[in-house]
């Protein structure tokens, strides 16, 4: 799929006391190991924890702290920029459903390697959005750069094709706090390690039946 805009931003968009507001709920709920792949959706954790070989291969990908929040005020908030940005970039994709955000903590050394949010594979199981991929990805900067060092987020725009050479953008338009950038949930992306301080943000995937 050829895309004219590879990804969509809104610099300091959202206001300090929502981002705020966001943080400061995050921080009261207890933190999750974030974890890639069938261990996010298809197994009971509670019955069947995770070994630490697991999580030792997890972390050569991923390593970050999570937080799940489902409270509407926040979907208000960001719902309309993921409406403009599928507009004013010209995908006009069509969604209709939103998983669960995603409120992450990236402190010292953590980090998140390349990666896609999607899959050709449409959701299948229990308590799953049957039948449906990602489309669209929101992620929303909460952290002031004076906070943290390093932890950028980066696309490869040749989406990881091993016959290209790479073409690595590094997302500096949402580096003040309460910006946001959407795009397509099939680009690949990572997240450099930070190297000090902690950087915070939110993510909201959006959902819809698989491209045709």
């Amino acid at each position: 799929m050829n895309l004219d805009n590879k990804y969509w931003y809104f610099s300091s968009a959202v206001p300090h006391r929502i981002c705020d507001d966001i943080l400061r709920y995050g921080k009261l709920r207890k933190e999750e190991q974030a974890l890639t792949g069938d261990l996010n959706l298809n197994r009971d954790l509670t019955k069947n924890p995770i070994t630490k070989d697991e999580l030792k291969t997890i972390k050569k990908k991923r390593d970050s702290n999570v937080v799940w929040m489902s409270e509407q005020w926040i979907y208000n908030e960001l719902l309309p920029y993921v409406h403009r940005a599928n507009e004013n970039a010209g995908w006009n994709f069509e969604w209709d459903q939103s998983e669960h955000c995603q409120f992450t903590k990236y402190g010292k050394g953590q980090y998140y390697g390349w990666h896609t949010d999607s899959s050709e594979k449409p959701y299948e199981g229990k308590g799953l959005p049957m039948g449906k991929i990602r489309k669209l990805t929101i992620v929303l900067h909460l952290s002031d750069p004076s906070e943290y060092e390093g932890g950028g987020l980066e696309f490869d725009f040749r989406n990881r094709d091993p016959d290209k050479e790479p073409n690595i953008r590094k997302c500096k338009e949402i580096a003040p706090k309460g910006s946001l950038v959407v795009f397509p949930s099939f680009m690949w992306h990572r997240v450099c390690p930070v190297t000090s301080g902690t950087r915070y943000s939110l993510v909201i995937w959006n959902l819809g039946q698989p491209f045709k």
